[in-house]
This record gives C-alpha cells, structure tokens and sequence, in this order.
C-alpha cells in the first residue's frame, strides 16, 4: 500500500514537471503577446504573468522582481518594482526622497483588469526614459495579490460581469475574501502585504478592481479615501488639488471618470454615497498610515478590453500627477505621520450624513421597470439607448460619533500571540516587561455587544460595544508588553480600542474573556445571599427592581445568579477586555 502511495505520487510530480514545463514552453512562444491577450477577451495565467515580469527584470536594468513572502497556496508573493535609477532597497529610496507608489492587483481574482492593465502600463513605462517620466517616482506593483484564487480558473463564478473568457476564483485557497483581511490577517497573503506596506511605506496605493451594480456609460469609477476619516492636511491636498486635476486628465484621456457608484436609493438619479472603508479593507487599511489610497472600479458590463484599456489610463494619468505633486504630497505625510504621534483624540465610529454638500457629472441610463418573466413581477434595468448626462447628488459626509482619548500606553499579556504578532508586523514599539510588576491600570468591561448570526470571513463579527471601566491594580508578569502611545496612533487606537468597528475585539481576538468560568450552587450560595440582603438594604431594593424588570419572580436561580455577581466572590475577570490603559 505504502509503495504504492509513494509511486502515485512520484507519477504526480512528473505529471506536474511535465505541465509546468509546457505552460513554461507556451509562455515563451507567447511571450510578446501576453500583456494584450485581453484585447481578445483573455487574461493570462499567473505562470505567464510572472514570467512577463521576470522578462521585464532581464531586459530593463531600472526594473526588479522581487520575492516578498508567503501565501496560502504556498507560492511567493512578488513586488515589480521600477525606479529610474536602478535602486530597489526601499530605505535607500526613502532616503532619497523619492514619492513611492504601491499598485495591488488580483486581490479579488475574478476581478483581473488591473493585473493586465499594469502589465500593459510597466512594459510602456520601462520602454520610456525614466529619467524624463518619472525621476522621483517608484513605481512598486503587486502583480497578482490573490495568487490562490488566480489558480482556481473558471468561466461562470462573476454572474454580473462581460468577461473575460477565463478567470480566478474570490475567495482564496481558505476561502477568504482577501480585501476583508487586512486586520485580522488570516491569511499569508495579508501578513506578506504588510510586511511590503511597512517596507515600502507607499505615500500612494491603488487598488485595482472591477465593480458590481448600475448600468452607466463610465468605463471607469474611483474610491477615494474617505475624506472625513484622512488626516486634514492629506485630505484637503487630496480633495482640492489631486483629485480634480485626476479627473480632469482621465477626461482629456477619453475615459471621463466619476466616483464610485454606490447609490443613495435604488437608481444612480437618486444620488452616490461616498464609500466609507473600515480599516478590514486594503484601502482602509492603509489610509491608518496616512497613505492615499484609491480603489478602480472599472465597469464590469463593458467589454474586457474597454475595462482594461480604462485601468491603464487610470495608471498613466496618475503618473505625471505624482511627478508634479510628489514633493508637496511627501511633506504633507510626513507632517501628517509627525502630528499623529502627539495627537491625544482620536474618532473610533462615524455616521453617514442624509445631506448633500456636493454633485457629480454623471454619465447616465435611463432606468426602466419591466415586468418579470419569470415571478411576474416588476424590476428595474437601464435603457443604453436614453443615455443622459447630468449633476446628480453626491453624500459623501461622515461625522464622527465617538472618540476616545488615548492612553500614554496600552498593556497586553503575551499571552495573545496572534494581536502581539500583528502588532509587531505593523512597526508598533512594544516594550516587555522585565520582571513581575503590579501596576495600576483602566480596565474595561464590556457590558454589551452584538454579534453576526453567521460567520463573516471566518469571524462571528462583533458589533455595537458598550462598556464602562473601572481601574485596578493588577499583576503582571516578566514578558507582557507596553505600548507606548507616541506612534502611530491611528492604527494603534483602531485595533486595540474595542469600541472601534474593526478592532482586535471584533474580530474575536479575545473571546475568551467573554465566558464566566466559575459559578454556585443555589443550596451554598443561599444563606450568603441571605446575609448579603440582610447587611444591605440598596441591594434589597436594588434586586426587587431587577426581579421585576427581567420577570424573576418564579426564578430563584436568576435572584441568586444578580446577588453573586455582586459580591467578592465573583471573577473579576469576566467580560474585563485584556487589554489594559495606563492613563
């Protein structure tokens, strides 16, 4: 049996040689053609894309390929870096002043424009003087992020979407959604982007996409970061220079542009809401860092070639803006990452505004109801042959509706090896005790939260936290960790602060505190409780409201159960959040 196990399988890695071998053959004889298979519906496989990168790293000495970490399906994530004069140490860059951006593809694999569109822009790039195009620009490009669902080719998975004939899968090889990864890190592919984030420290990212909803005649839609939630200094920059001069130029280009398409009610007539991404997404992710971060959505009911062709116009317009604006945005960050570091306040929930401060041009259908063939009811399409063109309202306001004041430093047991790791993987400072220490700390407890029915990525998501604190003085032994609050704070506060919508605590980090591990029983506990009545006539009273407010009255556990947790025999650790406050 065992034999014929191990023959199996040494028939499995031939069979696997002899394929890749003639995938590697197919790619060479194709070779010059890969970057414009779209032009006939096609999107390369990811072995043709890695060999057109490497291609372009024998043939351009301003070019790189460069390994950059793990993934779930067991390959490495690649970074293409292009610099006009030939260095790709990223703190040697830095040194050098140079405006850093950082292009993800891939990461929705059904999704794969942007991986052929920036085939299409690096060879264009590389074939320029880059000392003319882009003498203060790297250029860094993931050229696919979700390698795991590249793999997982198909035709049928993107109901909604006109080609290409072939294409990955959304989830990855756990069945992640990739771009909901980006705190909680699950998989390799997150720890591995983090890791080039922080090494590269991009002052722009985009991330490339293609889009779900309404019919339109725009090619192409942009998420911006959120204005309300950027730093005031990157957000005004990006608001009244950047993006209008991106629009204008996409314009000039033959691809009018206009924010992303998330309406109001059912129809675009009826206004765009300005997306808001939590820090679980990519885009999100990075604006905690003080990065301007872009999403494409390109129109997925037009033509694969017409999706792509509109993504590397997006990638050529943005050039020459970064070239002219790349010194002043530099400045701007590091301003904004200084400021973030002695900032005291900072927002942890925002609310969308119903009011309209702003319009958009947009390239519209008419919609239309139509009667159902199939349930016989009514449903709304788009009419491509009343096209129109109009203002139409944009909501793109969020207001704050909760804050917090920072600590000077947060505390966190070792024992959370998977927050001390993320932690760590994101450049915060953290300090480990170096003996046994009792110190005196905010504790919250959490008096409430909400969670999902259903697993959400791997997580029943909480939500909705309310809690109140209380300070103690607690032990704490050689090897827990001080965190010190003089960092960068926006990610700090966002994943350690468990009111925040995509904190540590939502994503299940610390459960366990959630579960109460000792209880009574009723004939033991009853002459305490007894007692503890007859010492205090508030508790009397108090547990008289409660029996009736909870309808206890034929409940004699429950009156007990209110007693016991308020008296010195309860666990004070049950429902304490363990990551504690040094005010």
């Amino acid at each position: 049996m065992i034999k014929q196990i191990i023959k199996n399988k040494m028939q499995l890695v031939t069979y696997i040689k002899l394929t890749t071998c003639l995938i590697f053959i197919t790619t060479l004889l194709n070779a010059q053609a890969v970057e414009t298979l779209y032009q006939q519906n096609k999107t390369p496989t990811y072995i043709q894309v890695i060999d057109f990168y490497k291609a372009l790293d024998k043939q351009y000495t301003t070019a790189k390929l460069l390994e950059a970490g793990p993934t779930d399906v067991g390959l490495p994530l690649h970074v293409f870096v292009i610099s006009a004069d030939a260095v790709f140490n990223a703190a040697t860059l830095k040194k050098q002043n140079k405006t850093i951006v950082l292009i993800n593809n891939g990461i929705h694999a059904g999704e794969p424009c942007g991986i052929d569109a920036s085939m299409v822009f690096a060879k264009a790039l590389l074939q320029t003087s880059l000392k003319q195009t882009s003498p203060n620009t790297v250029i860094c490009i993931i050229p696919v992020y979700n390698i795991d669902g590249t793999l997982t080719r198909g035709c049928c998975s993107r109901a909604n979407q006109n080609g290409p004939d072939e294409y990955g899968f959304r989830g990855n090889y756990q069945n992640l959604d990739l771009n909901r990864d980006f705190i909680k890190a699950d998989s390799e592919n997150a720890k591995s982007f983090t890791k080039i984030f922080h090494q590269w420290q991009p002052h722009i990212f985009i991330d490339t996409h293609i889009s779900n909803g309404a019919d339109y005649a725009h090619n192409m839609t942009l998420i911006a970061t959120q204005k309300d939630k950027l730093h005031p200094l990157l957000s005004n920059f990006m608001q009244t220079i950047w993006l209008p001069q991106w629009y204008a130029a996409m314009k000039t280009n033959g691809e009018p542009m206009c924010p992303y398409v998330d309406t109001k009610d059912e129809i675009p007539d009826s206004g765009l809401v300005g997306f808001f991404e939590p820090p679980r997404f990519a885009s999100g992710y990075a604006a905690l860092f003080n990065t301007w971060s872009f999403v494409s959505e390109s129109h997925m009911l037009k033509p694969y070639h017409k999706q792509v062709d509109a993504t590397i116009t997006l990638l050529k317009t943005m050039l020459p803006l970064v070239e002219l604006h790349g010194r002043q945005l530099r400045f701007i960050k590091h301003q904004a990452d200084s400021l973030v570091k002695t900032q005291d306040t900072f927002p942890l929930q925002y609310q969308w505004q119903n009011v309209t401060t702003d319009s958009v041009l947009f390239n519209g259908y008419a919609a239309v109801k139509k009667i159902s063939s199939v349930s016989n009811l009514p449903f709304t399409t788009y009419n491509q042959q009343q096209p129109y063109t109009k203002y139409i309202p944009y909501y793109n306001d969020y207001k704050p509706t909760l804050f917090v004041t920072k600590p000077k430093y947060y505390l966190m047991p070792q024992c959370f090896k998977k927050a001390v790791q993320l932690l760590q993987l994101n450049n915060i400072k953290m300090l480990p005790l170096p003996c046994d220490t009792a110190i005196a700390v905010t504790a919250y407890y959490i008096d409430d939260y909400k969670t999902t029915e259903r697993p959400y990525e791997g997580h029943y998501l909480h939500s909705k936290v309310k809690l109140h604190t209380d300070t103690q003085t607690l032990i704490f032994f050689k090897g827990d960790y001080l965190i010190p609050t003089n960092q960068n704070n926006n990610y700090l506060v966002q994943v350690l602060e468990p009111q925040a919508a995509d904190a540590f605590f939502a994503w299940n980090f610390f459960d366990a505190s959630l579960q109460q591990k000792e209880g009574f029983s009723d004939y033991i506990f009853e002459q305490t409780a007894a007692q503890m009545l007859a010492d205090n006539p508030a508790l009397a009273d108090s547990l008289k409201q409660a029996v009736e407010r909870n309808k206890w009255q034929t409940n004699h556990y429950q009156q007990l159960n209110y007693l016991y947790k308020q008296s010195h025999l309860f666990e004070k650790t049950y429902m304490r959040y363990p990551v504690y406050r040094i005010e």
